[in-house]
């Protein structure tokens, strides 16, 4: 019988995520696993009037690059990103066969190659920022990625659409309900000043005066569900223990151990001391990558299991998460790097949070009455 969910959720992304309409620019990406996911979404665009442009990317090509290239060819911009960045529309697949594939690979060549694309980078953080690109990424079901979780790939599908309640009769009104409830949150906090966050080997201060809370409700994400602003950048003091492994490039980073003066991370540690030296390696990435670039809640309750995967990590309903490196200049967000790296904490067994001096959030979930 025919899996018609993938059509479904092709059909919520072009409609309501990015809302494509004639003569939109439209980009769609993904990599080589997940062909069936760029054909389903390229063709609901091109019946909402798009013209489209699809890109597949071969992560077993970066791999023999990054190991064979000269130093010329690994700092090349990555083309595709340059074009999708400059789109108006841009809806991208994250899914892969072998989520290991460039975990070996130096971290030098990779840090280098990140920072080749920083003029990219600053180009779609900067039209995201405006609203000239409308863009959105998910998740296409993959057995790699459902391996990775933990999961079959049937039990790894039901995770994924589920999450973005595509097994939903309606699920536009779901996301809807979630926009209005979570837009009472990113009103209330733009009022505040201060927040002092506690949990297990966690204690931080944060100034967030002036800056701007945005709320996700699946334009952007999807599966969506997080309120995050971009914190002032010199502002961050104290220290927090993350419960979650930290992922990049394959690589897992369990306990990571952040320590701050003034925004800026003065230790960072891991529970392998060997892997150290390669979390410094992602930290160094560039001045940037030493401060803080967002701060947010977790709020998609329907996601009730870490599946290392962090589009849905970061929205599990009673986590926290920050991310190292770039914030988002629509939040006010002035921090510049080449990387946006979330780390997540759970926040559900003693986490607390307060606002200007007042708990406003309590072992995970929001204290609603404040909302009045």
């Amino acid at each position: 019988m025919k899996d018609n969910r993938l059509e479904k959720l092709a059909e919520v992304l072009v409609k309501y995520s990015t809302k494509v309409k004639p003569g939109d620019n439209v980009c769609v990406s993904g990599e080589d696993c997940a062909i069936p996911f760029i054909k389903a979404v390229a063709k609901q665009a091109i019946l909402a009037g798009g013209n489209v442009k699809w890109f597949v990317d071969m992560p077993d090509m970066d791999e023999f690059l990054l190991k064979n290239g000269t130093k010329e060819q690994i700092e090349q911009p990555n083309y595709r990103f340059g074009e999708c960045a400059r789109a108006d529309v841009w809806i991208s697949a994250w899914g892969t066969d072998n989520v290991s594939t460039l975990s070996s690979a130096d971290g030098e060549k990779l840090k280098n190659r990140r920072l080749a694309n920083a003029e990219n980078r600053k180009i779609y953080n900067d039209r995201s920022a405006s609203g000239e690109l409308r863009w959105c990424g998910t998740q296409f079901p993959t057995n790699g990625d459902a391996q990775y979780g933990g999961m079959s790939l049937d039990e790894y599908e039901d995770f994924v659409y589920k999450a973005g309640f595509i097994d939903k009769d309606d699920p536009v009104a779901e996301w809807l309900k979630m926009a209005e409830y979570q837009q009472k949150w990113a009103d209330w906090l733009n009022n505040v000043k201060q927040l002092e966050i506690t949990s297990k080997d966690t204690h931080l201060t944060l100034s967030v005066e002036g800056r701007k809370w945005i709320n996700c409700c699946g334009n952007e994400n999807f599966p969506d569900g997080e309120i995050f602003t971009s914190p002032v950048e010199d502002s961050i003091n104290g220290y927090i223990t993350y419960s979650y492994p930290a992922l990049m490039n394959g690589n897992e980073f369990h306990h990571v151990r952040l320590e701050f003066e003034n925004g800026r991370i003065m230790k960072a540690t891991c529970d392998d001391e060997a892997m150290n030296e390669k979390l410094l390696t992602y930290i160094d990435t560039d001045e940037g990558s030493r401060h803080i670039g967002e701060v947010a809640f977790g709020t998609n309750y329907g996601i009730t299991r870490f599946s290392r995967n962090i589009l849905f990590d970061e929205k599990i309903g009673g986590t926290m998460h920050m991310a190292l490196g770039a914030g988002f200049p629509e939040a006010g967000g002035k921090n510049d790097s080449a990387i946006h790296w979330d780390m997540i904490n759970d926040m559900t067994e003693c986490g607390e949070v307060k606002a200007d001096g007042r708990v406003i959030y309590k072992n995970g979930n929001f204290l609603d009455e404040l909302l009045g």
